[in-house]
């Protein structure tokens, strides 16, 4: 707890973003080391002023911190930082990443297919329609389906995911004790138990328009194709296809009606190279080399109703934390090592779980 009070008060110091905070970890080596550092040490990191090095021991961005956990533990959120195992793959290696997230839900957010759907606010019948069906084309191919929870493409493509049985994540500009719009509260709460939400900002921050652009980077970097559906020529859409091909992910748009308002973004992106033209699923899982999925995610909900009260507790477990250590494990569950070894071949045997090196264990998803 004193190693996460430490996490979160580095994402608290004013004047210091994910760029500095990475430049400060690589030097100090850990959070804590960072505020233990004396200020001459501190001033010798790039961006790090005589300002700064001073407010860094002062307690303030501690404090902050202690006030954020007790927030932490009572929500379920699941803070992700950038050295942690759980802290996504695709964003550990991208500079301008957050150090920190916060998490609340139940999907992996490392090992599953992502594909992020994007769009206008403001979308067409037939766009809405597109949304549909693409998700509904996704489902051989089991990806978890990335947005933002804004109005339009958004939320209709995490309640077509909803709908298809898929884990959908949305990605908000402001803190998790926060629903924007609040019209979208319950696809929220049903996304929770199917998926989840992810920000990189405290508790009680609310939306402001200067985050979302900021949100955008996170969509683009979770993902391993981004699909714009519907976008006129400036919007946060165009964006965050951007930063998708900064950080070399596949981007589709899905082409429109020349001049068509709605669709000059999308056909922008086609005409100048920076998407390829969408017309299906097939075309992202071709571009991917994805295959079809044997077990779909509905048969995996129907056998995980079928596993003992010991094996649910492992399973929910390893859904939060997506690989675990067995003494992890042991301790987390309550479970003796005798029973916990029974319990985990059991579920090994079932096909739901693949044992690691260094007695680790993870979901198969």
């Amino acid at each position: 707890m004193e190693d996460l009070l430490y996490k979160v008060a580095l994402t608290r110091i004013e004047g210091v973003g994910a760029v500095i905070a990475r430049h400060l970890l690589a030097h100090f080596g850990t959070a804590r080391g960072i505020f233990e550092a004396r200020p001459k040490e501190l001033t010798k990191i790039s961006g790090i002023t005589e300002r700064i090095a001073r407010d860094i021991p002062n307690g303030r961005a501690l404090l902050l911190a202690e006030d954020e956990l007790p927030l932490l533990e009572r929500h379920q959120i699941q803070p992700l930082f950038c050295q942690d195992e759980q802290f996504p793959e695709r964003l550990r290696r991208l500079d301008q990443a957050p150090v920190l997230l916060y998490y609340r839900g139940n999907a992996p957010l490392n090992g599953l297919r992502t594909v992020g759907i994007i769009g206008t606010r403001k979308p067409t019948p037939f766009g809405l329609t597109q949304v549909e069906k693409l998700v509904e084309e996704l489902r051989p191919y089991q990806p978890l389906i990335l947005s933002g929870l804004a109005f339009g493409v958004d939320v209709a493509a995490h309640r077509a995911a909803l709908q298809g049985q898929l884990s959908t994540v949305g990605v908000i500009g402001h803190g998790l004790g926060h629903i924007y719009p609040s019209s979208h509260r319950k696809t929220a709460e049903a996304m929770l138990e199917q998926g989840g939400l992810i920000s990189e900002y405290p508790f009680y921050t609310k939306p402001d328009p200067r985050h979302f652009p900021m949100r955008n980077r996170i969509v683009a970097g979770l993902c391993d194709a981004l699909v714009v559906v519907e976008s006129p020529r400036k919007g946060g859409s165009l964006i965050t296809a951007e930063f998708a091909n900064i950080y070399n992910r596949d981007v589709f748009a899905m082409p429109g009606r020349l001049h068509d308002r709605h669709s000059e973004g999308c056909n922008w992106l086609i005409k100048t190279h920076r998407a390829s033209l969408l017309e299906s699923a097939e075309d992202i899982a071709y571009h991917l080399r994805w295959e079809a999925r044997a077990t779909p995610l509905q048969a995996q909900l129907e056998l995980f109703t079928s596993l003992s009260p010991d094996e649910k507790i492992i399973v929910d477990l390893l859904r939060q934390n997506e690989r675990l250590h067995i003494d992890r494990l042991s301790y987390e569950s309550g479970l003796s090592a005798g029973r916990l070894a029974t319990v985990l071949l059991e579920i090994e045997c079932k096909g739901m779980i693949r044992a690691l090196p260094g007695k680790r264990y993870m979901l198969v998803n």
